[in-house]
């Protein structure tokens, strides 16, 4: 969330965040390390009045399907039978497996076993996407049976016409993948669970593999509802073919195995915040146990250390399980909305020394999120929330405290281990069987540039595009777009940054709640177009100077009233409790309490919406859900949660009722340029201004030489992320969706890891500790024990 505040608050607390480590003399003081609030920093983007770009009411044409060039290839029957493979000896091929979401990491060092990339798995089945990255090599042999074969293709083409003709008219006719998953098992389903309405396998049952609103759908825990989608959206769920993506999210949205055409079709987005990376506000029940402690959890890394301690950590994997389900991703397409954001931490790969974090497991449940966006029709922006060290020193990074990416003396160090995971990433997505779902990977989300400095920053930007480029390859349908978050400089402060690099959108968070609180309520500010005033002209002016513009966070708080929303045990301006010299402006339980709320506030709500939905018009909301408190078992920030506000009436039903809601007097005209979307001309970034922003920087803002701080030696073994399984129904018997996670088998360099006969500072210890290039082991593991990294005041920008 960009959302928390910009004055640094006192914690009232007199526990040291980190009580595991002691130093009495670093802390006297602690502070929460708050964000810098958008409108301050955007001021140059705050036009007079603005509307939605023309291009708004295109995604409401519900015409002909659109070619796809990151998709599959073929038609897809609605109910499939006896034609399915339920060979037994593909079944007993499969004995192997560890289950659909059986973890099979390629670990360094860090993480217990230490296989290099070029050591091959021993995959149970071949993958059909391999023979998609080797064809290229592969020489073709002629058959001497020409005439037979002729003969045979004149006689099947007969019998496939006849069923070509009856599927055409009963379904959707899409393309299909570029390759086929033609040796998966008969019934073979994700999560290991049936997904149709009947099995395959060795009887002849049909299965459902689509439907429309009303349709049985079977779910991936074997449970059956009722598909409701109002919006002519279709699910689809192959389990012969898991990867196959036809699914539809409403009929106006492309399917998946179609494309989306960018800067012509809305992205209309929305997280699953305080997921796979837990926030205070967004899930209170987690953290509410400790917070009358003498030093609560503020954030996961200290959440973690308590489970731990507790020996509680099964409660972090449930909440996982229970969040956020597939039910979720269901009703997400029903509401209207085409894209999922899903942020995932960095320990999602691997952990490294003391670091507490529960490793791995979340990344679990992102490859069931990417199975339950194909089924239901969905795409992912993936985003890279939390980087080692922090790149932002605020909670939803994993430990709130300090910067430690691209500044003091382990910046180096841990921006290149992110670089590492951002390729890490990028090399599994970017295989052909994730390329529909998972379109926009955000590599680094709100680092703070003000600290860190824009040269630093736009290098490592760089360095980035070329990792995922490396292992994407350029051009459309190779991989996903690269998103970049505008490090709070403002949307026109990336005018005519990288031009023709492939396939780029900048991302900027939006939010009013913690700028000056005021009286006005949802009525008044509707009644001023402070939505349409505020933000419409800024982001079509962007989507000309830049490119693909979007809005990666926003919500519906006009103040900081919700439990936690600035901090655990912060308070809040609005109404006096926050730290500081803030005045009493109201009573927040006016805003959260919404059982009191009336039917005129939710219409003002809604309007409040509508008019900010038309402002910004690409725009992911942040956050679906927030959970129950213990206390109140009840929502206790209900303005930032869209399906509470679905549930009780403020959040419009269709966003498409948003079109022409801000009078649009400065419209973006379509399309992107063609380099932009990758076509011609894409990935060609002149020489010039490679090496202007070569990696890595000269100096950073309080690092003069780089060569006086410590950095990495890439001389580790590879990670890489394992993909799931497949199950085939009614048997224990599994095999690999996929021979591997990487996407380019050139790409073979090592890991940065720490040099052998060096020690190192603490990741997470502060710009004010004290450089060395290469201290001796025992000097640095003094220092990292005697150190408490403290929390200082984050510095908003000027405006």
């Amino acid at each position: 969330m960009s959302g928390t505040p910009y004055q640094p608050v006192f914690n009232a607390s007199n526990a040291n965040l980190y009580p595991g480590n002691r130093h009495d003399e670093l802390r006297d003081t602690q502070y929460y390390t708050p964000e810098t609030e958008p409108l301050e920093l955007h001021q140059d983007e705050l036009p007079q009045g603005a509307a939605p770009p023309r291009f708004m009411g295109a995604a409401r044409n519900d015409g002909a399907n659109r070619a796809s060039f990151a998709s599959s290839q073929g038609s897809f029957p609605t109910v499939v039978g006896d034609d399915y493979n339920d060979s037994s000896d593909a079944i007993a091929a499969q004995k192997a497996g560890r289950g659909f979401y059986g973890l099979d990491y390629n670990d360094s060092e860090y993480n217990a076993s230490q296989p290099g990339l070029g050591t091959p798995r021993s995959p149970q089945t071949t993958s059909p996407y391999l023979d998609e990255k080797n064809r290229p090599y592969r020489s073709q042999s002629k058959s001497r049976r020409k005439p037979i074969i002729i003969g045979t293709i004149v006689a099947l083409a007969v019998i496939i016409a006849a069923a070509v003709v009856a599927v055409y008219f009963a379904v959707i006719k899409p393309k299909q993948h570029d390759s086929t998953s033609s040796n998966t098992a008969s019934g073979a389903s994700a999560d290991g669970d049936s997904s149709g309405t009947g099995s395959s396998g060795a009887t002849s049952s049909r299965v459902v593999v689509s439907g429309g609103d009303g349709s049985s759908v079977t779910m991936f825990d074997g449970s059956k509802t009722t598909y409701v989608n109002k919006f002519g959206g279709t699910w689809y769920y192959d389990p012969a073919n898991p990867t196959f993506s036809a699914a539809r999210a409403q009929s106006w949205t492309p399917a998946l195995n179609e494309t989306f055409n960018f800067g012509v079709d809305p992205i209309r987005g929305v997280n699953v915040g305080g997921w796979l990376v837990t926030e205070p506000f967004i899930v209170p029940a987690l953290y509410e146990k400790y917070v009358n402690t003498s030093d609560p959890a503020v954030d996961e890394w200290t959440l973690t250390q308590k489970l731990q301690a507790d020996g509680a950590l099964d409660e972090l994997e449930n909440h996982y399980k229970t969040f956020i389900t597939e039910q979720d991703f269901a009703d997400i397409a029903a509401a209207g909305l085409n894209f999922v954001r899903i942020p995932i931490p960095y320990w999602a790969i691997e952990v490294r020394e003391n670091e507490p974090f529960l490793p791995k497991t979340s990344w679990t449940y992102f490859l069931k999120a990417v199975q339950w966006a194909r089924k239901y029709g969905l795409r992912i922006n993936l985003d890279l929330h939390s980087l080692p060290g922090s790149q932002n020193g605020w909670n939803h990074s994993g430990r709130l405290g300090q910067i430690n990416v691209l500044l003091g003396p382990m910046g180096i160090a841990n921006a290149q281990r992110s670089l590492d995971y951002i390729r890490i990433i990028a090399e599994f997505i970017s295989q052909p069987e994730y390329r529909d779902v998972i379109q926009l990977f955000g590599v680094t989300n709100e680092p703070f540039g003000p600290t860190i400095g824009k040269d630093a920053i736009q290098r490592y930007y760089l360095e980035a595009y070329n990792v995922v480029r490396n292992a994407s390859g350029t051009g459309e349908g190779n991989g996903p777009w690269i998103v970049l978050h505008d490090a709070f400089f403002g949307l026109t402060n990336w005018a005519g940054f990288l031009p023709n690099a492939d396939r780029l959108q900048l991302d900027i968070h939006q939010y009013i709640c913690f700028d000056g609180q005021s009286a006005d309520d949802y009525g008044a500010r509707v009644q001023a177009g402070q939505a349409c005033k505020t933000w419409a002209s800024g982001q079509n002016d962007s989507m000309t100077a830049f490119g693909m513009t979007h809005v990666g966070e926003w919500s519906l708080a006009i103040n900081d009233c919700g439990q936690w929303v600035n901090g655990v045990n912060l308070g809040a301006r609005f109404d006096g409790t926050f730290e500081g010299n803030f005045p009493f402006v109201g009573e927040c339980s006016t805003y959260t309490d919404y059982t009191q709320y009336d039917d005129q506030w939710k219409a003002d709500m809604k309007q409040f919406a509508l008019q900010s939905m038309s402002a910004l018009q690409n725009w992911f909301f942040w956050t679906w859900k927030i959970g129950n408190s213990t206390v109140t078992n009840r929502p206790p920030s209900p303005a930032w949660s869209y399906s509470l506000g679905l549930q009780e009436g403020w959040m419009p039903t269709d966003p498409r009722d948003s079109e022409g809601v801000c009078e649009n007097s400065d419209p973006f005209n379509p399309p992107l340029q063609p380099w932009m979307t990758g076509g011609a001309g894409a990935g060609q970034i002149a020489a010039t201004a490679q090496a202007a922003l070569a990696w890595p920087p000269q100096s950073l803002t309080d690092i003069a030489d780089l060569g006086t701080i410590p950095q990495y030696t890439q001389t580790g073994a590879l990670v890489t992320l394992p993909p799931p399984t497949l199950t085939a129904s009614g048997a224990s018997a599994t095999s690999t969706l996929s021979e591997g996670s990487w996407n380019n088998p050139s790409d073979t360099a090592s890991m940065w890891v720490p040099i052998a006969t060096c020690g190192y500072l603490d990741p997470w210890m502060g710009p004010s500790a004290s450089p060395d290039p290469c201290p001796a082991p025992s000097t640095a593991a003094r220092r990292r024990d005697g150190y408490a990294p403290r929390a200082i005041i984050t510095p908003a920008p000027s405006s």
